[in-house]
């Protein structure tokens, strides 16, 4: 039976039989309806061209900059591999795992803005075995997993490595091969 991710039900325990032993998860039908709900405005609020930092607007000292519709796009795929930096060794799978179903959980709240398909993704990799390969040293900042997590987004795109049946293989073969389409 899948462990059922509502945003607000994860214990250590059942992080680490997702992380560690590869349990299942789902996400329950009320944190499908909050994402879906989020995603909504959001849609909206770029609709009706309201501002929204690190959206339509450039981040840090460039957050008066507002973008057009064609950067904005372009803008959300450098944030990643701007971010997508790191030196040294991989984490341990484990590791991995159990920062991908944290990030699903915390999703899973419905207040981010993410779209459905990329937190159903995320919980595809974990239920099929795709472990982003994430580097164990390269995250400054104040949240600390702006690396960790760009890595991890990369294969969102079909770029970066990933773990898969035993073998490190490139982002993009390691999702086709485990059949799971990439959402860009």
């Amino acid at each position: 039976m899948a462990i059922i991710l509502d945003g607000s039900n994860l214990t250590v325990e059942k992080l680490v039989r997702i992380a560690r032993y590869g349990e299942k998860v789902e996400l329950s039908p009320e944190a499908i309806d909050r994402i879906k709900v989020c995603r909504e405005m959001v849609e909206r609020k770029i609709a009706a061209r309201e501002i929204m930092y690190g959206i339509n607007t450039g981040i840090g000292e460039f957050s008066e900059i507002i973008l057009t519709d064609e950067q904005i796009e372009q803008f959300q795929k450098w944030l990643i591999f701007n971010h997508a930096a790191g030196i040294g060794e991989p984490m341990p799978i484990e590791y991995v795992r159990g920062a991908m179903a944290s990030r699903v959980n915390v999703l899973a709240h419905g207040m981010s803005g993410c779209r459905l398909e990329i937190v159903q993704t995320f919980v595809e990799m974990l239920n099929k075995g795709v472990t982003p390969v994430v580097c164990r040293k390269g995250s400054v900042g104040a949240c600390g997993d702006l690396a960790p997590m760009s890595q991890i987004a990369l294969l969102l795109m079909g770029e970066g490595e990933a773990f898969y049946k035993g073998e490190r293989l490139p982002g993009r073969v390691a999702m086709e091969r485990a059949g799971i389409p990439i959402p860009g």
